[in-house]
């Protein structure tokens, strides 16, 4: 049984409505600028934490240092990850929560829920979903997540196929990737099949 074609016009809608949210603006040192990707057919759903502030100032997802080594660990480039239509983008928090002592603050806890659900009736059948970092984590696997994120991520087979889930791309988590290495050598071999895997599929 075929799936239905995409609401091109209620995603689009959609997405507008919600690049317009003001919602948490009382709490954004820089205001409102909601950032996300939503093309009407993904193949890709990436649920990230929250822009930073080259992303704030560009209206660009993952336009950064972040970005660079997320596309490397696809294994694609920038037109693919932004032209093709294949990667949506909604973080946790889709404005720059602004900056606390160890770095960014979390996610406004008020985004996901407003905006994610409707966004996901759309993309229910978006074939791998990519949970980067705790708060992605916590939302979409629940109980089911490990008490660590790195046990979580060497957990991924227990979340599969739809969802996988990684650590942040953020160069301030090389240490995290030193203390694992385990991630570069068994993790991103499958991560780049499942991304091809998918964007390949009709």
């Amino acid at each position: 049984m075929t799936s239905p074609p995409p609401d091109t016009a209620a995603i689009a809608d959609l997405a507008r409505a919600a690049r317009a949210c003001t919602l948490c603006a009382p709490h954004l040192p820089l205001g409102p600028r909601p950032i996300l990707q939503a093309p009407p057919a993904p193949r890709v759903l990436i649920v990230s934490q929250a822009p930073g502030t080259r992303a704030h100032a560009s209206g660009i997802p993952w336009h950064d240092a972040s970005g660079d080594r997320l596309r490397d660990w696809f294994g694609v480039d920038r037109t693919r990850f932004y032209d093709s239509g294949a990667f949506a983008i909604l973080p946790m928090g889709f404005c720059y929560p602004g900056r606390g002592r160890g770095g960014d603050l979390p996610p406004r806890p008020e985004c996901a829920p407003r905006w994610h659900p409707a966004f996901l009736r759309h993309y229910a059948e978006v074939p791998l979903v990519l949970l980067i970092g705790q708060y992605a984590q916590a939302r979409y696997l629940g109980a089911r997540r490990k008490p660590t994120l790195a046990l979580t991520v060497q957990s991924a087979a227990e979340y599969g196929p739809r969802y996988l889930p990684l650590p942040h791309p953020s160069p301030r988590n090389g240490i995290w990737l030193r203390r694992n290495p385990w991630f570069e050598t068994d993790v991103l071999p499958e991560l780049r099949r499942r991304v091809a895997q998918a964007c390949a599929a009709p």
